[in-house]
């Protein structure tokens, strides 16, 4: 289904995958979402605009910043999830579905929370998404700068509607996030899907948002 999908990039855009070291995630690492996650166990794909615009953030996986070690700290949240504003409202929408947060969202109310039976770290995150059959995809899969970001994803366009073909009788479902779910839907493959379609978690009233509690909730996210 891969090599498929691969196949619908421009043969001098494939030429430049192959060659050029300017990119990231690199070559080896632009894949790794498909690594982790079988495809039998795939019930959702999450899809982002395009990496993180930052070498050591960019890691492969849409909304998982390499950056982030920590997740918590004594003061709250950490500071690399702090300057993540999509992941820290994430974060706190994840909390107050488990009922830790009320009405508070505050750097003192997050660290009031008893947190020993929660994740710790942005690989357990990751790995929580993936117990829940969740794929981390973005519609680009490599960053050079942000001047060529909507030029990435127009190149990576046929390879998101091959891809998204071949699953066709799968029973995958699309979580699309704010405008950019706009863009994705115009794509013809996602006329047969099922779609979760939300404001972004850039977005601080993301954080009570219903359609994200419903969908997010019994996932448990943030725990052990």
């Amino acid at each position: 289904m891969l090599e498929n999908s691969l196949g619908e990039l421009d043969s001098e855009y494939l030429e430049f995958l192959k060659n050029d070291n300017s990119y990231f995630p690199d070559k080896d690492n632009l894949l790794n979402a498909f690594k982790t996650l079988p495809l039998e166990k795939t019930k959702y794909i999450l899809f982002g605009q395009d990496p993180y615009p930052r070498y050591e953030s960019a890691i492969g996986y849409a909304f998982i910043d390499g950056k982030v070690k920590s997740i918590f700290s004594e003061n709250g949240l950490s500071k690399e999830v702090n300057r993540a504003t999509s992941l820290r409202n994430f974060i706190k929408m994840a909390l107050y579905c488990d009922g830790a947060l009320k009405d508070d969202f505050s750097k003192e109310a997050v660290a009031s929370i008893d947190k020993r039976a929660y994740i710790t770290n942005i690989t357990q995150l990751r790995e929580n998404f993936e117990k829940n059959g969740v794929l981390l995809l973005n519609t680009a899969l490599i960053f050079t700068n942000k001047e060529d970001s909507k030029k990435h994803i127009k190149a990576w366009k046929g390879f998101v509607n091959r891809f998204l073909e071949e699953l066709r009788d799968f029973k995958i479902e699309l979580i699309l996030f704010g405008n950019f779910a706009k863009d994705v839907e115009k794509y013809q493959s996602t006329n047969f899907y099922k779609k979760h379609i939300m404001m972004h978690p850039y977005n601080i009233s993301f954080i009570t948002e219903p359609k994200a509690h419903n969908l997010f909730a019994p996932m448990k996210l943030l725990i052990k």
